[in-house]
């Protein structure tokens, strides 16, 4: 039996694996997307579902107004004496000399919950992990961020104890281990085996110069010393290898004593006139999570199996019995429940019945108008990850604008500055009409350059539709959903993925994602229905 990568597809990075008797955790990023992190399980290593979002309440993450990916950072997911520990950062700043981090931990006797109140750590850097040690005492490890002009501001990885008793961190912090040259240097999570602590750390930065490195120490207070011989995994070299961006992530150990190492990864997209190595290409799925085998030498150094760039097919753990769970979403969700789909989130707070019902109108998702799709505080939108590069996604809409300020519809999101919506809108001249805009680094256009397409006043419904093929995407709307139209206009998905982002601004670190909105601006808040939302993969 084989682990075929990524396990996690689409939007799910920096993966914290955890092993609690048979039964495997990862816990991933969710930056600015409500609610924060995802946890998925696994009894194989081969099969995952997601099965909660720790971070449900504004009482443990309230991301009001916080900047494009900001948020939860880097989350760690530990197991220790009958409980589940979650350390995670907010951010709160991400562009310029300053972060604004804040680090908490909260605690649980089950992985669904219920929670405990966040301790606040520190905001001295992001990536913090807790390590327990054998003698009782833990330690909080993070980035160090250094907001000094002239300095990298990756100075390394500080050590803090905390006292469970005291609910604080305790002492003087230290710098545990600067990195190598490569700088960037993050992610870390602390290992005790063999004699010695292990530190294992990201460098490069989390793009196609991305590793992890490892280093060890005989004492916490000791000179950590890097492992011989380059990084013990990266993909820098191999620009053609199915997984790039390879580093940041942890290790765990199976009942049969084996090892693996979950860590990010991406898989990049090229259009047709471009090299396959400048640039690097494009991902639109954002950075994913992948499993590689671990073996340790005579020296007791560990070693990924097949080569420091990992592999895409890998073998499973000695004894698995494979384990294949009932898909979380069905391909077409009618909006029966009156709880919303797992896969489905939110954008920085928790949508309250004011604004998201499944009950105001039964076998609907109803969304009442709020701000825009380049709003950091309150957006109607609700939207799940791509996951493929080639899929459908289609919704059946009721709606009624009056005003020009009234608009919903259909997105492909990356952030507040990009992405684009097939929507229906209302227009002086034709009343209800179907538009297509789109925001690219901030700007806005529309598709429809003269005038956009009249809604028949016959049409109850609209039906919109978006296929993603690879490199583009195109939109399609119908009204009796029989006979469809395809807008004039392809988009390019390079431009939702983290690499296109990045030219203009520092902090992108999500993924595509696609799903459903309405937008008020007048403030009366009128209704957007949803009778079916599908995503088919092909």
């Amino acid at each position: 039996m084989k682990i075929i990568n990524p396990i996690l597809k689409g939007f799910n990075p920096d993966p914290s694996i955890v092993r609690v008797g048979d039964v495997y955790y990862i816990a991933t990023s969710t930056f600015e997307w409500w609610p924060g992190v995802q946890i998925h399980q696994s009894e194989d290593l081969m099969n995952w579902k997601l099965v909660t979002h720790p971070l449900s309440e504004k009482r443990l993450l309230d991301m009001t107004g916080n900047p494009d990916s900001g948020g939860v950072w880097a989350p760690d997911l530990s197991w220790h004496d009958g409980h589940f520990y979650l350390i995670y950062t907010d951010v709160k700043v991400t562009d310029g000399s300053f972060k604004d981090c804040i680090n908490y931990l909260i605690t649980a006797e089950n992985i669904m919950g219920p929670w405990s109140d966040p301790v606040e750590l520190n905001a001295a850097g992001f990536d913090a992990s807790l390590f327990h040690d054998e003698d009782g005492r833990k330690y909080l490890v993070n980035q160090y961020w250094d907001p000094r002009s002239f300095h990298h501001p990756f100075y390394g990885i500080m050590c803090t104890e905390y006292s469970e008793v005291e609910k604080k961190l305790i002492g003087e912090p230290w710098v545990l281990y600067k990195g190598t040259e490569e700088k960037f240097t993050e992610g870390p999570h602390l290992y005790k085996m063999h004699g010695y602590y292990y530190l294992f750390v990201a460098q490069g930065g989390t793009v196609y110069a991305h590793q992890e490195r490892v280093a060890r120490a005989k004492s916490l207070k000791d000179v950590f010393e890097t492992q011989p011989g380059g990084p013990f995994l990266t993909t820098i070299d191999v620009p053609f290898h199915p997984i790039q961006k390879a580093g940041h992530g942890s290790l765990v150990n199976t009942p049969e004593g084996e090892w693996y190492f979950a860590h990010l990864m991406g898989r990049p997209l090229h259009h047709e006139n471009e090299s396959a190595v400048d640039p690097r290409g494009w991902c639109p799925l954002g950075r994913e999570t992948a499993i590689q085998k671990v073996i340790w030498d005579e020296d007791k150094w560990p070693h990924i199996v097949g080569g420091h760039m990992g592999m895409k097919e890998v073998e499973a753990p000695r004894g698995a019995k494979e384990h294949k769970w009932e898909k979380s979403c069905s391909v077409k969700d009618d909006f029966d429940s009156v709880e919303l789909n797992i896969n489905f989130q939110s954008l920085r707070i928790p949508l309250p019945e004011n604004i998201l019902s499944l009950r105001d109108r039964p076998g609907h998702l109803r969304l009442y108008g709020r701000q825009s799709l380049a709003s950091t505080f309150t957006q109607a939108h609700i939207a799940r990850r791509w996951q493929s590069f080639q899929f459908d996604a289609e919704i059946k809409m009721d709606y009624r604008p009056r005003n020009i300020q009234q608009w919903a519809g259909l997105t492909c999101y990356y952030n507040t500055q990009n992405w684009s919506c097939i929507q229906m809108a209302w227009h002086e001249k034709y009343g209800r009409v179907i538009d297509v805009a789109s925001t690219d680094l901030g700007k806005t256009f529309s598709v429809y350059k003269e005038e956009p397409v009249p809604v028949p006043a016959s049409a109850n419904y609209v039906y919109f539709r978006v296929e993603v093929r690879g490199i583009f995407y195109q939109y399609l709307y119908s009204f009796d959903n029989e006979n469809w139209t395809r807008v004039p206009h392809r988009f390019d998905s390079a431009r939702l993925s983290d690499e296109y982002i990045k030219a203009v601004y520092d902090a992108a670190f999500t993924g595509a994602f696609v799903g459903m909105v309405s937008v008020d601006g007048l403030g009366t808040r009128i209704p957007a229905d949803f009778d079916y939302f599908i995503y088919r993969e092909l």
